[in-house]
């Protein structure tokens, strides 16, 4: 069967790399097809795109950075610790050329960094940098996970993942997902609030279970590196102590109703004394609650900033660390996980491991050795500062690695590069500022769990008046300025496809110059030609310029490659509904639809279509099936209330308008509606 299965060319490549040709040379690329061993296709995250030779140059140090978010670089992939390491590097050793790969990715954690560190091993690595620790209870076999079975024997676990990188564990788990055997995974993707009904205490016994699959993949991982003739810096993972409260938050087991009573007294009045910024009473009356129950995470964080605020910052110290702990949406590596990796760290010399310890680095380097939002965007992603510091302390471990492998070629000329010389090279500006803190403001901090940690409002309220100073800056001439930066470090290092990425999207979004914009995604394209990214980003400029036949080209590539993208589905039904081929243009929204249950776009071009076509009961179900996924997007309930009109639900129609216009009654197109078919008086 796995040998039918493979000539007749069924499933997907499981490898972390795929072969891929860059200007004629044989390489390898990210696979964007690796992580559906693991998730359903829909779910799956991917790389940051990449590629380098098959064979290794001479005279070249090649390092793997292997990891989850914060070591891919989210919010923004351009200012990763990879990137920052491997521009110090080439500023540290000039005469020794670096390829630093950032094989890291979202959602993932050891169980399959284990699997991406075995492909890389094949090709030659130098040294492998893990920073690695933060999914391990909501990331794949977890106890906390939505994303795959949670699974507590690591052998069953390995197996599993051995069979999905066979085309007949392929066959199988694609029969259990259409005859809806994994129900209980999400349909789409939703980001943290995937996990909100999967609280794990720190007492949950699982946890020992998952500490255990750690400690033994990160060793494994190191073992790998030493069989491939290479060497590991392990880090450890720091997190948003001083400024990131828990997510959640759960009682102590087994609580009576009467202690519940007294602890919630205690803590009201705690919340009442911090309000007016009475910190002693309000320590006071906090530690009285943790004397009912101190396994509340929130009444920890709240010690822990009332002690700040009075000046006790050991004990504010302690406190932190006790509430991230204790949180029980378990996104941030805890003490424990940091306490194996500083053990594989010193334990296994002979392997060639050592450690780089960035959360001493950081703690050193805040106010009071506790991190906060200096180094931090929320709980684990780390600000420009933040990945600077990481890659210093990476770069002192690596640096004597390099000088043994390269005797004849790693000559230290000068310090290490400063934080505004990567600024430099990295094109770091205020443009990239806003698109980052853009990001965290509207994707992240918008959506829970954030929303239901303690004092984001007052979060959102100082991010969100950063965001607008740093928007109002960006004036035409700051563009253009920013422009010029781009265009001196693309010249510094004009094989940096994530320079030009950046370039091409300032040209294309700011500044209106499509054919330049164009010319700058061609470029990505010829560094990385097995990623779909370039072929959207062109598509959409040539959907501006009107050039609807090559942005059709474009969306086909960018499908041969990822063929569950919704967004490349919608635009390329938007372009064929522009040509009037309008049952192609119908097909590739019900795609949209089907891979992005949330693409509201979708549904909305989708609906007009069966209206012009007559076909008003299937409009009808098209939109009631947008707004189960979209409950409140007013544009939605308008055209549901217009197409029950025309079927001859007038009651019903009209309550579906008037909600349009509770939800946005200052749409011109929605108050149209309603003036059309209720009346003026219906928008008063």
């Amino acid at each position: 069967m796995e040998l039918g299965l493979r000539v007749a060319g069924f499933g997907f490549d499981p490898h972390a790399t795929i072969a891929c040709q860059v200007r004629g040379q044989s390489c390898r690329g990210d696979n964007v097809k690796f992580a559906w061993r693991f998730f359903s296709p829909i779910l799956a995250r991917e790389f940051e795109p990449f590629a380098f030779p098959v064979h290794k140059p001479p005279d070249t140090c090649r390092i793997f950075v292997l990891g989850e978010s914060a070591a891919q670089g989210i919010p923004n992939h351009a200012f990763c610790f990879g990137r920052f390491l491997q521009v110090m590097l080439e500023e540290r050793f000039p005469d020794v050329h670096f390829e630093v790969i950032t094989a890291a990715m979202a959602a993932i954690n050891s169980h399959v960094v284990l699997e991406i560190a075995k492909d890389c091993a094949r090709y030659e690595p130098d040294l492998f940098v893990v920073y690695l620790g933060n999914n391990e209870v909501v990331g794949p076999y977890g106890p906390g996970t939505v994303l795959t079975p949670a699974l507590s024997n690591l052998r069953l676990i390995r197996l599993g993942i051995a069979l999905r990188a066979t085309k007949t564990g392929q066959l199988l788990s694609g029969l259990f997902e259409g005859r809806g055997l994994r129900k209980s995974e999400p349909q789409y993707w939703q980001g943290m609030e995937m996990f909100l009904g999967q609280q794990v205490r720190a007492d949950d016994p699982r946890l020992e279970r998952t500490y255990d699959h750690f400690r033994r993949n990160l060793e494994d991982i190191c073992r790998m590196a030493a069989q491939a003739g290479a060497e590991t810096v392990v880090c450890t993972v720091a997190s948003n102590l001083k400024d990131c409260p828990p997510f959640a938050s759960l009682y102590r087991p087994g609580l009576s109703t009467e202690q519940q009573a007294r602890w919630t007294g205690a803590y009201q009045q705690g919340m009442d004394w911090e309000a007016q910024g009475k910190h002693a009473e309000a320590v006071a009356a906090y530690l009285q609650a943790t004397e009912i129950d101190d396994s509340y995470a929130e009444v920890q964080f709240r010690l822990g900033r009332c002690y700040w605020l009075a000046g006790e910052f050991e004990k504010a110290q302690a406190r932190y660390v006790r509430a991230r702990d204790l949180d029980s949406l378990r996104f941030r590596a805890d003490t424990r996980i940091n306490e194996i990796i500083r053990a594989v760290g010193t334990r296994m010399p002979s392997q060639g491991v050592h450690l780089a310890d960035v959360v001493a680095a950081m703690d050193a380097n805040c106010p009071h050795n506790v991190t906060g939002e200096e180094y931090f965007y929320e709980h684990v992603h780390m600000t420009f500062a933040g990945n600077y510091v990481a890659a210093r302390m990476i770069l002192k471990q690596a640096e004597p690695l390099i000088a043994r492998r390269f005797p004849d070629k790693a000559r230290p000329a000068g310090a290490p590069a400063t934080e505004e010389q990567c600024a430099g090279r990295l094109a770091y500006n205020d443009w990239s500022r806003q698109e980052t803190l853009s990001a965290i403001v509207h994707l992240f901090l918008a959506k829970p769990p954030f929303t239901n940690q303690a004092y984001h409002d007052e979060q959102v309220r100082r991010l969100t008046q950063q965001l607008r100073a740093l928007e109002t800056a960006l004036t035409p001439k700051a563009l253009q300025d920013i422009a010029s930066q781009y265009r001196a470090a693309i010249a510094a290092a004009p094989d940096d496809w994530r320079l030009r990425w950046d370039y091409g999207k300032l040209l294309a979004e700011d500044l209106k110059q499509y054919d330049a914009s164009v010319a700058q995604y061609q470029a990505v394209q010829q560094f990385v030609p097995h990623a779909y990214i370039a072929h959207d980003a062109l598509a959409a400029v040539l959907r501006v310029k009107g050039a609807l036949d090559a942005a059709v080209a474009e969306y086909h590539k960018v499908l041969a490659i990822k063929p569950t993208s919704g967004s490349a589905c919608y635009h390329l039904g938007w372009c064929y509904n522009k040509q009037g081929k309008t049952e192609a243009a119908a097909a590739q929204f019900r795609k949209a639809i089907r891979f992005e249950p949330t693409c509201v776009p979708a549904y909305l071009d989708l609906g007009e279509l069966l209206f012009k076509g007559g076909q008003l009961a299937e409009a009808v179900e098209v939109c009631r099936r947008g707004l189960t996924m979209v409950p409140n997007h007013a544009l939605l309930h308008s055209n549901l209330g217009l197409l029950l009109i025309k079927t001859g639900k007038h009651q019903e129609g009209a309550e579906e308008i008037r909600r349009a216009l509770q939800l946005d009654p200052n749409s011109p197109r929605i108050r149209k509606v309603a003036e059309t078919l209720l009346g003026p008086g219906a928008i008063r």
